[in-house]
């Protein structure tokens, strides 16, 4: 009897990217989280990202030592909690944490939890601001575990954070370990003094260079942020999945709480880099004065 041929393993992969308001209470966003991982379970999702320390409200508008009360430890209730939720739904939680290393050291992080509950990782976000209204430098060290891939049930991962969105270099290195997504999860905002212009120009600039990633190295770009009003920064939703390709696949509002989907499809990279070789025509030879501040 003749055996049939084998199917190829699919290369579509659902994605969901978690929009949503932070209240006071670490225990009521927890549970918020878990309950929208579940909405997006029950779409078929299989990797879910959460926005940048979901946890918690934005507390990095002031410097006040009371809030490193707020972190927690990796592992910790919220990554039990999430590898159990993980394991029941069988899917990829990437969950961003505001980490204590230990006593007085603390960092902006966010784990990858596979289908099965398992811990797969940390990344520890790589670049830290210090702008008014976003004093991340009192709080977080630098991330000291380098740019980070994971390999999951369903797709190779990169994870970055926020800040690091707008370093090319970054989204470089991490597609060239083999992430076929860079989730970017993030907490960016308006501040009430910002004119109605700067916004529109920030929004766009948000979009436009990490879009730029999505084309420069040909993988899929998602970015989760959270909305809603805390005090005087608005924050401005906006979460969406871009193709390697720069054609948008979804788009989030800028009000609004929800769960966005995406359909990935992983050929896509290979059919984009066949097109535009930018990664066979890197000159790596040439590129050593980008170790550099600045200058040659």
């Amino acid at each position: 009897m003749k055996k049939r041929p084998s199917k190829k393993a699919s290369e579509n992969v659902r994605i969901a990217l978690v929009q949503m308001r932070m209240a006071a209470d670490k225990a009521i966003n927890l549970k918020k989280a878990e309950n929208l991982v579940r909405v997006a379970a029950s779409k078929k999702a299989q990797i879910i990202c959460l926005p940048e320390m979901f946890q918690t409200e934005y507390f990095c508008r002031t410097e006040d030592k009371r809030n490193f009360d707020l972190a927690d430890t990796i592992p910790g209730e919220a990554t039990t909690r999430l590898g159990r939720l993980a394991a029941e739904l069988e899917v990829v939680i990437i969950a961003p944490l505001f980490e204590k290393r230990a006593k007085g050291l603390y960092h902006n992080s966010l784990v990858v939890i596979d289908a099965d509950g398992s811990l797969l990782g940390t990344y520890r976000k790589m670049h830290i601001p210090d702008d008014p209204n976003f004093y991340e430098k009192y709080y977080f060290a630098p991330g000291d575990l380098g740019f980070k891939t994971f390999q999951t049930r369903y797709a190779k991962v990169g994870t970055l954070i926020c800040w690091d969105q707008w370093y090319p270099e970054a989204a470089r290195l991490t597609a060239l370990a083999g992430a076929e997504i860079l989730f970017y999860p993030t907490a960016i905002g308006w501040h009430d003094s910002e004119p109605a212009e700067a916004r529109k120009l920030q929004r766009q600039s948000w979009q436009t260079i990490q879009n730029s990633h999505a084309v420069a190295n040909a993988v899929f770009v998602a970015a989760a942020n959270r909305t809603g009003r805390e005090k005087k920064l608005t924050f401005w939703g906006s979460s969406f999945v871009t193709g390697p390709d720069s054609a948008p696949i979804v788009q989030g509002s800028v009000d609004r709480e929800e769960v966005l989907i995406a359909d990935c499809d992983l050929s896509r990279i290979e059919k984009q880099r066949r097109e535009w070789p930018f990664l066979r025509d890197r000159r790596i030879d040439a590129y050593k004065p980008i170790t550099q501040r600045y200058g040659a």
